[in-house]
């Protein structure tokens, strides 16, 4: 037999490994775990669904399946599992809120299964050439021909479906250059796509033409034609409203103008960062992937750059 300390000192380590063992486990866990798609009812007809990437709208009746993006390609298959369990009725059209691939990564894969693929013009000539996202220092290569939109607008469109008239229209220069947003009139539903990323800083591509003055512009036309009641499904965030569009908007507002006083100071983009404009902010909104650093740079460097750089689409 080991004498009582061994023992002791034997039972602490063997003590130590298990709640090693045990503390890993989520971790390691969570790891591994698939992602799912995840329904939540909007109205009596339409839906939001999340899993990985933006957020997916989806209007049900009897003319069929209408959806509004489709996230990542190896996410196709668990969305049309999910829509089938709210519609027996065929896919019948997808609609880009812009070119990113957490929202068009599924075009090919949906439109094999009959879907007419429709956006906003410089979707398509972007989806069909290769892009550079600056932000990323990352090259993207242009999309196979079978995922561009098949039906463009430039300005707006208006389409009957399910008992709704759904308005799909333009905003100039926002998250994109190729932003639309998309309301169900009857329902008072709008989905407003990567313009608003609810509760915390936007990405602003500003390489494909976003800009913070387009992401404020698109709030504010959205906040004339919404009222109280009318359910907002952001491009990323939970299900949201009025009020919390109106906070999104003040924010950004408000950090834009302080970021406009100090260039017009002659301070540099490091000494700007470095006064904190935005620090009674930033424990809200500062927790996605865009944080105080990066929403400061985004502004500073879209204020400061020329108009040839912002590569502006047609006003």
């Amino acid at each position: 037999m080991l004498p009582f300390h061994s023992r002791r000192i034997t039972s602490i380590l063997a003590l130590f490994f298990i709640v090693s063992l045990v503390l890993s486990i989520p971790a390691n866990a969570q790891k591994k775990l698939p992602v799912e798609v995840k329904v939540e009812q909007v109205s009596e007809s339409i839906y939001m669904l999340t899993g990985k990437g933006g957020n997916i709208g989806v209007s049900i009746g009897e003319d069929g399946v209408f959806m509004i993006d489709g996230q990542y390609a190896d996410m196709s298959a668990k969305i049309l599992a999910a829509i089938k369990g709210i519609s027996d009725k065929e896919l019948q059209y997808l609609i880009n809120t812009h070119w990113h691939g957490d929202h068009t990564g599924g075009n090919e894969n949906f439109s094999k299964e009959g879907a007419v693929l429709v956006a906003h013009e410089n979707v398509r000539k972007r989806m069909s050439t290769e892009q550079l996202m600056k932000t990323f220092s990352r090259t993207v290569p242009a999309s196979s021909k079978d995922a561009w939109p098949m039906i463009t607008f430039t300005d707006d469109l208006t389409m009957h479906l399910n008992g709704e008239t759904i308005h799909i229209f333009h905003v100039h220069n926002a998250h994109t250059d190729g932003d639309a947003m998309v309301y169900f009139t009857e329902s008072n539903v709008l989905h407003m796509g990567d313009c608003y990323f609810k509760g915390r800083y936007p990405f602003i591509d500003l390489s494909s033409g976003g800009s913070i003055d387009g992401i404020i512009k698109a709030a504010n036309e959205v906040l004339f034609l919404i009222n109280d009641a009318t359910k907002i499904i952001p491009g990323h965030g939970s299900l949201s409203n009025k009020k919390e569009l109106i906070a999104y908007r003040d924010v950004l507002t408000t950090i834009r103008n302080r970021v406009k006083t100090t260039i017009d100071e002659g301070k540099t983009l490091e000494a700007i960062k470095a006064t904190k404009l935005t620090e009674e902010y930033d424990a809200e909104w500062g927790t996605g992937f865009i944080n105080a650093e990066k929403i400061v740079d985004f502004i500073y460097t879209d204020l400061t750059r020329s108009d040839e750089d912002k590569g502006e689409d047609d006003q």
